[in-house]
This record gives structure tokens, sequence and C-alpha cells, in this order.
């Protein structure tokens, strides 16, 4: 009686086995877009941390592999090369620079500017490295970043030209752009000397203070009348 019993325990076992795999048989088979996709986003994931606790001089493309399980050559079939991943890492850098900025709430010209640069500084102290990866990482010679990638960074630069309109609305409309380049690259001068201690050991409290005086500074002086460009 014992045998009978065990001998129908084992055909039920090997019953709901062979339902089980025929389930798994029939599951549909991620397609190679969705199989692409998976890779790339664990890719970027990799990367990102891989900047954020090393920096960019860390990345490899076989860490990054071994990181997400995949082969090295595997990794070329979702980017071109390791620039463009790491292209792609700056862009998402760049998308949180723009959501931090976005975040200023509005209000007058000068106080908007002392918010967005303090806000990038917060932004380049939190995220140090791969703040450091958004300007230290060059092209190869003859390559200029896609047009994607140039509109993220414009989308960027349109947080500061939102008060420079409403600061200057006497300004030809394609000046705006450039001149938000010109106070970016200003901000992101102070930011980059002061973090390095290029010009001096200084602590934080005081480069923000630094940093906001001067924002308010460029604010108030292009304020005054000025010919049209």
């Amino acid at each position: 009686m014992n045998d009978v019993h065990a001998y129908t325990g084992n055909m039920n076992m090997v019953q709901a086995k062979s339902e089980q795999h025929s389930k798994n048989s029939q599951a549909p088979r991620p397609t190679t877009t969705q199989r692409h996709d998976s890779l790339r986003r664990d890719l970027l994931a990799a990367a990102q941390s891989f900047i954020e606790i090393n920096g960019l001089a860390s990345l490899r493309a076989r860490d990054l592999a071994d990181a997400v399980g995949c082969s090295v050559g595997a990794i070329y079939n979702v980017f071109e090369d390791l620039d463009a991943l790491i292209l792609a890492v700056n862009a998402i850098t760049l998308e949180q620079i723009g959501a931090r900025m976005a975040a200023v709430p509005p209000g007058p010209p000068p106080q908007t500017f002392k918010a967005l640069a303090a806000a990038y500084l917060a932004y380049a102290v939190e995220h140090r490295r791969r703040w450091d990866a958004l300007f230290t990482h060059r092209l190869p010679a003859g390559k200029e970043a896609p047009d994607w990638f140039m509109h993220i960074q414009d989308a960027a630069f349109s947080h500061i030209e939102a008060p420079l309109y409403q600061l200057r609305p006497d300004l030809p409309v394609g000046t705006i752009p450039v001149l938000a380049r010109s106070i970016f690259a200003a901000v992101h001068g102070i930011v980059a000397l002061g973090l390095e201690h290029r010009t001096g050991a200084i602590d934080l409290p005081d480069l923000q203070t630094q940093l906001t005086t001067i924002a308010a500074a460029i604010a108030l002086g292009l304020a005054k009348p000025h010919p049209t460009p």
C-alpha cells in the first residue's frame, strides 16, 4: 500500500514538473529590442555607479560587462563605443541639473539668479564625480556631441534664460541664449575653482556666499540700462 502511495506521489510530482515546463516553454521570450533596452538600462546604471564612486577614469568596458553579466562585445550592441555610453551618462547628469534649476521658484531676477547658482553648487557637491565627468570627458578629435545631447544641454540652460527675459525684455531674442551660456560659464568657473581649491582653500558656506553674491551682482549689472548689442 505504501508503495502505491509513493508511486502516485512521484507521478504527481512528475506531472507537476511537466506542466511547469510546458508553461515556461509557452511564455513569450523577450525580443531582441527588449533585451537591448534592458541591457542599456543596466549598463547606464552601472556606469553611473562606477563614475559616482571612483570617477570617470575608473570606467572600463570589462568592469561594466562583469557588473551587468554580459560580454564586452554585447556592450557595443547597444552603444557605439564607450564615448557614447559616457555621453548617455552625462546627459542624465544634465537632466538632473536641469531638474534642480527647474525647482527654483520664480521671483525677482537677482533672487532667481542666486537660487539657480546655489542649486548648481549643491548638485556639484552632492554628485562631485559625475558633475566632474560632465566637463572632463572629451570626444575624439573631429567628433561632435550629437544633436540629442545638445538639446538636453539647451534645456538645462533655458532655466537661466527665463529670468534674463524678465530682466532684459529689450534685448533681441537671439542674444538671450548666448548671454545665458556666458552667465553659466561664470558660475561654473567659480564653482569649479572653489571646489578644487585652485584659488586657495575655501569652505563650502563661504563658497556659496561668494557665488550667490556674484550671481546677484551679474543680475543687478544687467538690469542697468545698456546699449542694445
